[in-house]
Formats: C-alpha cells, structure tokens, sequence
C-alpha cells in the first residue's frame, strides 16, 4: 500500500509540470529491477562482457607487441600494450553500453512485454529511456573499472589521475552509445535486424585506429574514420588517460552530448507512439 501511495504523491507532484505526460521523476525504479534482475539470474551474463578486453590486451598487447616492440604517441615511446590499451578500453565501454541497450531492451520490448507494464503505473516513456540507457551506461561504466584495474596490475596506466579521468571518459562513451542504441532496437521488428549491430560495430572496431595508428590510411580514409563515434570514444579515452588536456577534449564531449540527446529524443518519441497511443 505504502507503494502505491508513493506513486501517487508522486504523480500528483508532477502534474501540470512540463513533460509530465512523459516524466514522473522515477527512473532509478527502472535502474533498480535490471539491478534486482541481476543479483538473480544474468550475473554470469554481466561478467562475461569484461573478460573480452582483457583477452584482446593479453592476446594482441602481447602477441602482437612481441612482434611490434614500441609505438610513438605523441613523442613518448611506450609498449604496444600500452598503446592499444585506451582504445580497448573505449571499445569495452561501448560494446557493453550498446549490446545492452539492443538485444536486451529487444527482448524486454517485444517478448517480455515489460514496458507495457512499467508505463501502466506512474512511469513515463522518458523515465523508460533514461532509466534502461543509465543501466546500460552503469553496465559500460563498470567494464571500465574492472579494465583498468586489470590494466594497473599489469603495469600499463601512466598515471592515476590519468586513469580516473578515463573512467569517466568511459562513461560518457557508454552513455551515448547506450542512447543510440535503445533508439535503433525502438524500431527493429526482430531479432535478425539486430545482427546488423554486430555487422557494423566489427570493422568500426577494426579500422577505428584500435590496433594500430590511423597514419597507415590514406589521408580521405583518415577524415572518414576520424567521424566515426569509436574513433572519437578512442580519442576522448587516449587523451584522458594520457592527460593529453587541451580544446580538442571539448570537440569529443560535444560529439557525444549530440548522440545522448538525440537518442533521448527518438527512444522517448518512439516509446510513447508504440506504447501511448
């Protein structure tokens, strides 16, 4: 009873408030059942998503560095391992943000039915959105930490400032490839549209600079590769761990507050035409 009459208080605080018919201030509720889900039963699931960098640093930092031996980065010389480590940490934050935010908001939209039921009570379409894409952001956030603590044993981090600063890079890149994410998986009809995710984040991962600097391409590649988001979470997490501190940082933090907000937008527009007619 106590619950229900929190919902009402709170549904009779926001009315007649802007967005009222799409907000009612609650969407830590959300946030808490992916988090009561995952103390349940998708805790190996949630794990698993942090073991993949680990094993691309060990396998090409070290393999590969083997045979590569050092790399320039802005005229300091340092490992192979070293080298990719930022940029696996950028691609760790958004293969958990985006993975999280599409088959998994996927099968709550269309099998699960959940949203169905969440927006019968107080919630609103953007309490929905903000709340699964902050989970999915956390999701992201935490595959950062574990990374970089895996990273510091190992000896790689150039600093401790350095990797706080790139923590909380990684969370900006979660967050907007979280957006992004949930926005697309508003619009796919079924599970096989959403291998088209995994088709187009493979060779962004590839030719995003990850594994080798973009100087090998040639300079056109170069300016289409640089406009890539995984090249701008790449930059924004290598210059942060490196405090590389200068304007440029802006220029990426813009690039991704673009992505938060139009991601809001369309996931909460498409949210309330699907499940507000």
């Amino acid at each position: 009873m106590s619950f229900i009459n929190a919902a009402i208080t709170l549904a009779e605080r926001r009315s007649g408030k802007f967005g009222s018919s799409i907000f009612a201030g609650r969407p830590g509720t959300v946030a808490e059942r992916n988090l009561r889900t995952l103390r349940s039963s998708s805790g190996l699931t949630f794990a698993a998503g942090f073991v993949e960098p680990v094993l691309f640093l060990i396998a090409f930092g070290y393999g590969v560095g083997g045979m590569v031996g050092t790399i320039t980065d802005h005229g300091k010389t340092i490992s192979y391992a070293a080298y990719i480590m930022p940029a696996l940490l950028a691609t760790s934050a958004m293969n958990g943000a985006i993975f999280d935010s599409t088959w998994n908001v996927y099968f709550k939209m269309q099998f699960a039915k959940l949203y169905q039921g969440m927006l019968a009570t107080s919630l609103g379409t953007l309490d929905v959105a903000l709340g699964e894409i902050g989970w999915a952001m956390f999701r992201g956030f935490v595959y950062a930490i574990g990374f970089v603590t895996v990273v510091g044993a190992l000896g790689l981090l150039p600093s401790f400032g350095g990797a706080l600063l790139a923590i909380a890079a990684a969370g900006i890149v979660a967050f907007a490839f979280a957006s992004i994410g949930m926005g697309i998986t508003s619009y796919v009809k079924s599970f096989q549209q959403l291998d088209m995710v995994t088709f187009l984040l493979l060779p962004m991962f590839l030719f995003s600079g990850t594994l080798f600097p973009l100087s090998i391409f040639p300079e056109w590649a170069q300016v289409l590769i640089n406009a890539l988001p995984l090249r701008q979470a790449i930059d924004l997490v290598r210059d942060c761990m490196n405090l590389n501190l200068s304007w440029s940082l802006l220029g990426h933090v813009s690039y991704f507050a673009v992505m938060i907000i139009g991601g809001l937008f369309f996931t909460t527009r498409r949210l309330t035409a699907l499940f507000l007619r």
